[in-house]
């Protein structure tokens, strides 16, 4: 019985590392998102750092260590119009997304800092991407 015991809280203990390298449970902070996400909304994240065009993606910003959640609106290959974005402080217009990069941006655009400001996403900047919101 007790060994019964000690194995089940140990496959306890196993699953939730298991889930803890493959999950990020968080709480969205501001309007950048907007109407997709709302602050308080909380988020279940999964860790990858494979992005598709669309995706909500949760990224570390540089240099200040920031968590942020923006949308990919462009993947390695992709070339972005002259137009692709105002105002676009980084240059990227007329340019193709280089490999190891996304380009992201907030769906509420007079509020999001996103890639128009500080450019192109390292994919080591990935931390993964959205898997539902937490109602």
């Amino acid at each position: 019985m007790i060994r019964r015991v000690l194995a089940l809280g140990a496959l306890a203990a196993a699953s939730l590392v298991a889930v803890r390298r493959t999950l990020i449970l968080t709480t969205v902070d501001g309007t950048s998102m907007e109407p997709s996400l709302r602050s308080g909304d909380r988020v279940l994240i999964r860790r990858t750092r494979r992005v598709r065009r669309g995706q909500i993606t949760l990224l570390r910003a540089v240099p200040d260590d920031t968590l942020l959640l923006k949308r990919a609106v462009a993947v390695p290959g992709d070339h972005l119009p002259k137009d692709w974005a105002d105002p676009d402080v980084k240059s990227l217009a007329d340019t193709t997304v280089p490999r190891d990069t996304i380009v992201v941006l907030g769906d509420n655009r007079p509020t999001s800092w996103d890639s128009r400001h500080f450019g192109h996403v390292q994919r080591t900047q990935i931390l993964g991407v959205l898997l539902a919101r937490i109602p």
